[in-house]
């Protein structure tokens, strides 16, 4: 029924005036605003919907993981725009807030309403 269907992600943010500025600005994703919402044009033609919820509470996981081909360069460039990397007890992070352990190299920070994102990077 849906194989041809090309499906979408959303998100809520609490402030959409403050998420286009941090997701076109300060992540340098292209964003336009039709009907009172967002959509982050993504590489790989997966727009992604941002929508205003004023009882909005932020995911408790990652919404949204930006692949990078150097995690050391990206996180230094995020964090030079001001984005601070988050820490979470119990992962080994190093002192950029990268996790080096298994899996990808990853690191979290939020949006400006909490939502948890990552940039990673395969081995």
């Amino acid at each position: 029924m849906f194989e041809k269907t090309k499906a979408f992600s959303g998100f809520a943010v609490d402030d959409l005036a403050r998420a286009k500025q941090f997701y076109g600005e300060t992540l340098g994703l292209r964003v336009t605003e039709e009907h009172g919402l967002l959509t982050l044009h993504i590489a790989g033609d997966r727009p992604t919907l941002v929508y205003p919820k004023p009882d909005h509470v932020p995911a408790g996981y990652t919404i949204l993981n930006f692949p990078v081909d150097d995690i050391d360069a990206a996180v230094a460039e995020l964090t030079a725009r001001g984005v601070s990397f988050e820490r979470y007890d119990g992962m080994r992070q190093d002192e950029n807030g990268v996790m080096r352990e298994e899996g990808p190299l990853i690191a979290w920070f939020t949006d400006p309403a909490g939502n948890v994102l990552s940039v990673l990077q395969e081995r």
